[in-house]
């Protein structure tokens, strides 16, 4: 039972770090949408991105912040730290916000930014203190 357990967590850890990076990466592809992003992929050479922009902002970028919020909510309730579950799914809605309801904003894409900031700043901590299960308060 003790593989089993460590073998799921470290799935959710995997998922959760893919779809973070997915998103980021999703995102420089649309240099027009994302100014920042898209200076900082063409400083990486991948430029190329560019021609893949509606694949990656309608269908990688949602697909890849759903994913994040799938296995952060999990890890949430796995783990029942609620400060921290709260925040580790704030960066995905907020992204998935964003892209529909928010879109129209000048200011989305500031929301955006700060998005992938705490997405980043969680997959750090998860890596750096990673959460432990809560005992039952009896």
């Amino acid at each position: 039972m003790g593989n089993h357990r460590i073998g799921i967590e470290m799935f959710s850890t995997v998922v959760e770090k893919i779809g973070s990076v997915g998103v980021v990466v999703s995102a420089m592809g649309c240099a027009a949408c994302f100014p920042a992003l898209g200076a900082l992929a063409g400083t990486l050479g991948l430029g190329f991105l560019a021609q893949f922009e509606g694949v990656f902002i309608n269908k990688l970028l949602p697909a890849f912040a759903i994913l994040v919020l799938i296995a952060n909510t999990w890890g949430w309730l796995r783990h029942r730290v609620h400060i921290r579950g709260l925040i580790s799914i704030l960066g995905p809605v907020a992204v998935l916000a964003t892209l529909y309801p928010l879109w129209s904003y000048g200011w989305s894409t500031t929301l955006f930014y700060v998005a992938l900031a705490t997405m980043f700043a969680v997959s750090i901590i998860d890596i750096v203190k990673p959460a432990k299960r809560r005992t039952a308060d009896v």
